[in-house]
């Protein structure tokens, strides 16, 4: 059965071809590590967890790329305003690499937490300056840079194809727009590098053939996804709002200097929406996973309410829907316990449950399949070796002795983060320091290679 996934690039549906089958590269836009996550940003990594997995479910081999944006994004996509790390140093009184490192360690966990698979490769903006300078040199090589009192711009008049991706046009939009720092040429140009300001001493510069700076938020992931895939590889994804300006730009940069769009496949997911509105950092009030545990409910009963839409759906969140959500993944526990060992897999189910994720993962049906399989009158064995195949791609956690995520109080996620953190900067008697005050509060650590676990004593699972 072909996989089929709908590539915003040409706005249809495209049968899967890798491009050095049976390896397959996929890169995904990470986190911009200031704040915390939100439910609605985890959506997106829930269906992009969900791709790796369909793929992984078809034989190939996937090398899964993230990046870690802790420099360059600044508050306005325009390129306005103050870099988001420096602003979230402010908030919280800390340097921008303490928040960076605090922020990072929060993701994993929230991914964790969610039963999202790792990336094979992580990479962080600010451990790629090199590659960035020498992907503006080839741009600038390539005659499509400009250089403006505040950095060097790419000209998106000098490309025809500009906007390819978001169905822009460029050419109906009013050209020079003044911008806080600088001048742009055209309202779509870019900044590759910026220049620190005189005025003021950034957290975060370095050395560059155009002056001491920082790059731009696009130009990261055009070098990274170079370094670590190549100059074209299988799929790029990730929310819709990188639609309009992040992944438009970035295919910008890497056509000026390599001639490709990037990547053969885009995929983005759409918006969670609470009460009909966008969930957004802006607004100071948004749902992370903590919150959820906070109120008592396993965060896998979230990645459940996010299978009830397509990826490419509306999906607004209740309470009273999680609550569902909770609900239905208890009983599909409950009846995996209870039909004992695994036997044969049905294959008529298999069938009709991979012909619905290899159709644009579209995860309801697959879903609709599941439910039908276990009120089936298939022996118990049967059902239960068929849904633990399903949840190769489901990742709900349905096995035996897979127990609901321990609800851990914030004030306590907040010490495993700084001790954390400590470690990091090898401050190895507050890190101890901190473990004491963890145990004190009834909770142990456990250090592991994805990262900490913390339990409280009375629930800690055997090894």
């Amino acid at each position: 059965m072909t996989l089929r996934l709908f590539d915003t690039y040409t706005r249809s549906r495209r049968d899967f071809v890798p491009l050095q089958p049976p390896a397959v590269g996929l890169y995904a836009c990470g986190p911009t590590v200031y704040d915390y996550a939100h439910i609605g940003n985890l959506r997106t990594y829930i269906f992009e967890d969900i791709l790796r997995r369909v793929l992984d479910f078809n034989g190939y081999t996937v090398t899964h790329v993230m990046n870690i944006t802790d420099v360059g994004h600044l508050v306005s996509d325009a390129d306005t305003g103050e870099d988001k790390m420096v602003k979230g140093a402010r908030r919280t009184g800390k340097s921008a690499w303490a928040i960076a490192e605090f922020y990072t360690q929060v993701f994993k966990e929230d991914l964790r937490r969610l039963n999202i698979l790792e990336p094979t490769i992580w990479c962080r903006a600010t451990e790629h300056i090199p590659e960035q300078i020498e992907a503006i040199r080839c741009i600038e090589a390539k005659g499509f840079t400009y250089r403006t009192s505040d950095g060097i711009y790419f000209d998106t008049s000098k490309f025809p194809g500009y906007g390819h991706l978001a169905r822009l046009d460029s050419t109906g939009l009013q050209a020079g727009v003044r911008v806080d720092m600088g001048e742009k040429r055209h309202p779509t140009d870019f900044a590759l590098w910026k220049f620190s300001p005189s005025d003021h001493q950034r957290q975060m510069e370095w050395e560059s053939p155009w002056g001491v700076g920082f790059p731009g938020w696009h130009i990261e992931c055009s070098a990274m996804s170079a370094k670590y895939l190549g100059t074209f590889f299988d799929i790029h994804c990730g929310g819709e709002d990188h639609i309009s300006v992040h992944h438009t730009n970035e295919i910008a940069q890497t056509e000026a200097c390599h001639g490709t769009h990037l990547a053969n496949y885009w995929l983005h997911g759409h918006f969670l929406h609470l009460d009909e509105a966008k969930m957004a950092k802006s607004t100071g009030d948004f749902l992370r996973v903590q919150t959820l545990m906070d109120r008592g409910y396993d965060p896998l009963a979230y990645r459940f309410f996010c299978l009830s839409a397509h990826y490419r759906a509306k999906l607004n969140f209740t309470w009273d829907s999680l609550d569902g959500a909770a609900t239905a993944l208890q009983r599909l526990r409950l009846a995996t316990d209870s039909w004992g060992p695994p036997g044969r897999v049905d294959a008529e189910y298999m069938q009709q449950f991979t012909e619905h994720i290899n159709d644009d993962l579209n995860l309801p049906r697959a879903m609709a399949v599941t439910w039908d399989m276990v009120r089936s009158g298939l022996p118990a064995a049967t059902k239960k070796a068929t849904l633990l195949q399903f949840d190769r791609v489901l990742g709900l956690r349905l096995t035996k002795g897979q127990p609901p995520e321990e609800a851990v109080p914030e004030a306590l996620m907040t010490l495993v983060q700084q001790r954390q953190q400590a470690r990091a900067e090898k401050r190895w008697k507050d890190a101890d320091a901190l473990r004491e005050q963890i145990k004190v509060a009834g909770y142990e650590i456990e250090d592991r290679p994805e990262g900490p676990r913390v339990h409280s004593r009375k629930s800690r699972p055997e090894n």
